[in-house]
């Protein structure tokens, strides 16, 4: 990794430590502090390490200079520490240990931050994009695709959602058992997001954003290692990352572009990572609550295998209806039609996507694109054509022109 690619790393995989790990000495009123002294830790390695070369141990560089930072901001800002630890700062040793960057105090940190937002005080929407922008590093561009929204409707929500906590006097600390059931739900929300915007970004022109999906994956297993939130839901939505990511190196080709699920190598799959999703998607099973995550986990374990018989398209088929009476989702209801066609056949899921209408959405034109293909290959043709001018990515806009490519070559 070069050190151009390095900062920016580190930042994605770092920063959200850092202000979870202040934020739990300042509190979350002084939230802007704990992320300006993390933005700062990584200004100073921008402008340092160039010049001076990268340190040995670039994470342990990261946290030292950031303790630093703190500690120097007390004692420069006497009124703020007088406010949020008068008691620490006469206590040096206390401090420190609440300045603590081992990992075991990140991960605590970083658990009682994701609860803490995750707060019934505020709006749902507040909390899991709070949880986005604060825990998991995203942008608010990346916040504001994830909710299929604009910037400005998102910088007022995250302002409101701060402002709430803040009234209320929100601790960062791990909610009694009776409060967990209240918030988990929005915490699962978020880390399925934050997996799911890497698995296929709108924003960026990378297929897939493999450390998204990790940073996902890493903050669930946190949640799985902890017996008070080591739920069937929770091993459910880590079964079904684990079936996801097992596809990772067959999802794109050597241009980078994406390959399709008909298409790909069944070699590159990772078969470690599925039977790590069939282990979790049976820890599941323990209980009699059914959650969107057992299904989806389900779903994504058939597509683990590549044959193509009527069982595995009637068994996905009879999921997607499941998972549309729980929660209905236009994507969804788009994969349905999917699975319908392989099951019953395409004129039957051509009546039945042609209902939804979802006229602004891509994946529409190219799903109606995909079945009218060898039954009307000029409607095929149109519909591809819809759907490339509503494509947002690079690798998007080639994988459909190929398409209309191959129909017009065939015709």
């Amino acid at each position: 990794m070069t050190n151009e690619e390095l900062v920016p790393h580190l930042f994605r995989a770092e920063h959200s430590k850092i202000v979870a790990v202040l934020c739990r000495v300042f509190g979350f009123e002084h939230i802007e502090i704990a992320e300006d002294i993390a933005s700062e830790t990584f200004a100073a390695a921008i402008e340092t390490w160039p010049y001076k070369g990268v340190p040995p141990n670039p994470t342990a560089w990261l946290y030292t200079v950031a303790k630093n930072k703190a500690k120097n901001h007390l004692q420069r800002n006497q009124l703020f520490a007088g406010k949020i630890s008068s008691e620490l700062t006469k206590h040096h040793q206390e401090f420190e240990d609440a300045l603590d960057i081992s990992e075991q105090n990140i991960t605590d940190s970083q658990l009682q931050m994701l609860f803490a937002v995750c707060n019934p005080v505020i709006p749902s929407e507040g909390q899991v994009g709070l949880a986005l922008r604060i825990l998991c590093g995203f942008g608010i561009d990346e916040v504001a695709t994830a909710f299929l929204t604009n910037k400005a409707t998102i910088e007022k929500r995250l302002y409101r959602a701060k402002e709430k906590l803040r009234q209320h006097q929100v601790a960062i600390e791990f909610p009694p058992d009776k409060e967990i059931d209240n918030r988990l739900g929005a915490v699962l929300t978020t880390l399925y997001l934050l997996f799911s915007e890497g698995y296929y970004s709108e924003n960026k022109d990378n297929v897939i954003r493999e450390e998204l999906c990790l940073e996902a994956m890493r903050l669930t297993q946190l949640l799985l290692a902890n017996p008070q939130t080591n739920r069937p839901e929770v091993n459910a939505l880590f079964a079904l990352m684990c079936f996801q990511a097992s596809r990772f190196k067959a999802r794109k080709n050597d241009n980078g572009e994406t390959v399709l699920y008909g298409d790909q190598d069944e070699s590159l799959w990772n078969y470690h990572l599925i039977e790590q999703g069939m282990k979790y998607l049976r820890e599941a099973s323990h209980g009699d609550r059914l959650s969107t995550y057992h299904l989806e986990a389900s779903i994504a374990y058939w597509n683990t295998i590549k044959a193509d018989t009527h069982e595995k398209w009637e068994n996905i088929l009879q999921l997607y209806n499941q998972l549309l009476q729980i929660k209905y989702s236009p994507i969804a209801a788009l994969n349905r039609t999917f699975a319908l066609s392989k099951a019953n056949g395409k004129e039957i899921a051509i009546i039945e996507v042609e209902k939804l209408q979802l006229t602004d959405n891509q994946f529409y034109f190219a799903l109606l694109g995909e079945l009218y293909a060898g039954i009307d290959d000029q409607k095929a043709i149109e519909n591809f054509g819809k759907a490339l001018k509503l494509a947002k990515t690079k690798t998007d806009k080639h994988t459909i022109q190929r398409k209309i490519d191959t129909i017009a070559a065939k015709a």
